[in-house]
C-alpha cells in the first residue's frame, strides 16, 4: 500500500470516528424530543424517544471499540460525551416526565425531581460508578425504565410511586454491584438476549397503550427480577470468596 493509500485510509478511519461520535450525540436529539413530548403531555411518544436515546446508547460503545475511537481521535473524551448524554435521556428526561405527569403527588413533583436529578448527578460523577470489571455501583440511574413501569403499571398510586422513587433513590448510594447488560461477561448472552425480549415486550405495551399494556409490560418485569437476582448473586458471592 502507497502512501497515498495509507493517508485515505487513515482519514476515512478518523471519519468514521468522528461518525460514531456524532452517533452518540444524537441520543441528545432524541431526548430532546422526549423532552418536547413531555411539554405536550404525550408521555408515550416521551419514552418511545426515550428508547430510541437508549437503542443508540446501547450500540455506539461497540461502534466505538470497533472503530477504535480512541486512537484515532485522541483529544475527544467520547465517555464524557456519552455520559453527558446519558444524563440528560436516563435522567433528566424522566424526571420532568415524573415532574409533569401526576405519576407522584401534586405537592411532592418537585421532591421525586430533584431526587432523581442528584442521585444521578453522584452516579455519573462517581469515580466507583463503573468497575474494571464492568459492573455498575449503586442503582445505575434507570430511572427511564422506572419511570416507565410507574406509567404502565402504577399511574394511579401516586404515594406508591413516590416511595419506589424515594427507595431507588436510597439504592443509588448502596455499594451494591449491578450487571452492565452489555458488557458484564458473566452470563452476557442469557443477559443481552433476555434483555432483547423485554425490551420488545416494553416496545408492545407501550404501543398497546392505553388498553391492552398490562399484560406484555406484567410480564415484562420477570426480566427484571432476572436481572437483580444475578447482579445480587454476583455482588454477594463475589464478597464470599
Amino acid at each position: 500500500m502507497n502512501r497515498r493509500s495509507t493517508q485515505v485510509t487513515e482519514t476515512l478511519a478518523k471519519l468514521a470516528a468522528w461518525g460514531v461520535h456524532a452517533f452518540t450525540a444524537s441520543g441528545a436529539v432524541a431526548g430532546f424530543l422526549a423532552w418536547v413530548a413531555v411539554t405536550e403531555h404525550d408521555y408515550r411518544a416521551s419514552f418511545l424517544w426515550m428508547g430510541v436515546a437508549v437503542l443508540i446508547d446501547s450500540v455506539d460503545g461497540v461502534l466505538a471499540r470497533w472503530c477504535r475511537v480512541k486512537e484515532r481521535i485522541p483529544e475527544f473524551d467520547g465517555a464524557l460525551l456519552d455520559n453527558v448524554v446519558d444524563y440528560f435521556t436516563y435522567s433528566a428526561i424522566p424526571a420532568a416526565l415524573v415532574y409533569e405527569s401526576g405519576l407522584v403527588p401534586d405537592g411532592a413533583c418537585l421532591l421525586a425531581a430533584a431526587a432523581i436529578l442528584m442521585a444521578s448527578a453522584y452516579q455519573f460523577c462517581n469515580a466507583a460508578a463503573k468497575t474494571s470489571d464492568h459492573f455498575f455501583t449503586g442503582f445505575p440511574s434507570y430511572w427511564n425504565v422506572a419511570a416507565l413501569y410507574l406509567f404502565l403499571l402504577s399511574p394511579s398510586h401516586p404515594w406508591i410511586n413516590l416511595g419506589i422513587l424515594l427507595f431507588l433513590t436510597a439504592a443509588t448510594f448502596v455499594p451494591i454491584r449491578y450487571v452492565y447488560p452489555s458488557r458484564t461477561t458473566y452470563a452476557r448472552r442469557w443477559t443481552v438476549g433476555l434483555g432483547s425480549l423485554w425490551a420488545a415486550l416494553l416496545l408492545y405495551a407501550l404501543l398497546r397503550y392505553p388498553e391492552g399494556h398490562h399484560a406484555p409490560a406484567a410480564i415484562s418485569l420477570v426480566y427484571i427480577a432476572y436481572y437483580t437476582a444475578l447482579s445480587f448473586r454476583l455482588h454477594f458471592g463475589r464478597q464470599a470468596d
